[in-house]
């Protein structure tokens, strides 16, 4: 299955130790969303990654092929159902095509708070792993 990530999972050598069966596909964009960081978390010091609807925005990521195994573990490293639920949502890659994929999103309305610099460091590693930035 697909599996959609934008946060602290598109740091490949991160996702590795919790995917250890994931291959990066390709990049990839979510559309009418935007990146966001809500709550607080005492693990990250700060906001974690989410995504909420934004008409004409656009949310960058990559595509992981992911086992029924990974998804169990995932399910564990978000919190889900708990924290995040997962949805289906449709990314575009490079070349306009459509594909269906799982993401999570952070359960609840909470406010935005900052990420760590950290956090906000693994995440911009994710963009350099997949020639985002």
């Amino acid at each position: 299955m697909k599996y959609f990530a934008y946060g602290f999972n598109l740091d490949k050598k991160q996702m590795k130790t919790r995917c250890p069966e994931g291959k990066p596909l390709y990049p990839a964009t979510l559309p009418n969303y935007k990146l966001v960081f809500v709550g607080w978390s005492r693990l990250q010091q700060g906001g974690v990654a989410s995504i909420q609807r934004s008409q004409g925005s656009k949310v960058p990521g990559g595509v992981y092929e992911i086992s029924d195994n990974d998804l169990r573990h995932l399910d564990k490293y978000e919190g889900y159902p708990t924290e995040y639920n997962r949805i289906k949502v449709i990314v575009f890659d490079e070349d306009g095509t459509a594909i269906e994929a799982l993401t999570y999103v952070k359960n609840g309305r909470e406010a935005e708070n900052k990420p760590s610099k950290e956090y906000a460091g693994v995440i911009y590693q994710g963009y350099r792993d997949w020639g985002i930035v």
